[in-house]
């Protein structure tokens, strides 16, 4: 069955890498505000997140912040989106969706994990599953996507983790009634932080 496939690119903070990767037909940009990530986007300059254009929705990363960290970083980026990947709770993510806050929490795609997020159903937008791992996604590995198959998910989701250049075939292969978005990161990159456009520009032209 014929889905539509929207893109994510995260890790982004280069003020000229963003305004080249803003010109591809992307949906999402994510900005990751996690100081121990090699991607770590809170030193970037205002304006380099404030030039994304309206249709593309800016996500900003966020791993144990507080709601109030949340907030001055969500006010002062102009930010759209947050995607929580923590152990926040439900109601932590409410608050942030009660503030007008579009909520992605991710998960890691394990069978526990995968029960629990059945809590979030009310407290969210969306939920990401992403590769096990401690630091908090990034792994650059790929999971095992036939865990999500059959499986009914209590919202629309996005596909998350070691997904790369050519993995369009199996993307537009794998079929999954609430995949809202894929994920794509490291697997694009010339160095962290720093994305090859012209690489990403063929993997979308292939979905």
């Amino acid at each position: 069955m014929e889905q539509k496939i929207r893109i994510k690119v995260c890790g982004m903070r280069d003020e000229s890498n963003i305004r080249q990767l803003c010109e591809l037909p992307i949906h999402f940009i994510g900005f990751i505000f996690y100081p121990r990530s090699p991607r770590y986007a809170g030193e970037m300059p205002v304006d380099a997140a404030r030039q994304v254009p309206e249709h593309i929705k800016k996500v900003g990363v966020f791993v144990g912040a507080s709601v109030d960290e949340i907030r001055r970083i969500a006010d002062r980026y102009r930010i759209d989106m947050v995607q929580l990947h923590g152990s926040e709770s439900p109601e932590f993510c409410h608050i942030l969706k009660q503030e007008g806050l579009v909520v992605v929490k991710s998960f890691a795609a394990v069978d526990q994990q995968l029960v629990e997020c059945a809590m979030y159903q009310h407290a969210c937008d969306y939920l990401l599953f992403d590769t096990p791992t401690i630091q908090h996604g990034g792994s650059g590995k790929k999971f095992d996507w036939s865990l999500l198959q059959n499986r009914q998910l209590p919202l629309p989701f996005f596909l998350s983790g070691g997904i790369g250049p050519h993995d369009a075939a199996q993307i537009k292969q794998f079929y999954h009634p609430q995949l809202f978005a894929v994920d794509v990161n490291s697997r694009f990159e010339i160095q962290p932080g720093l994305k090859d456009i012209d690489l990403l520009k063929r993997f979308i032209e292939q979905l």
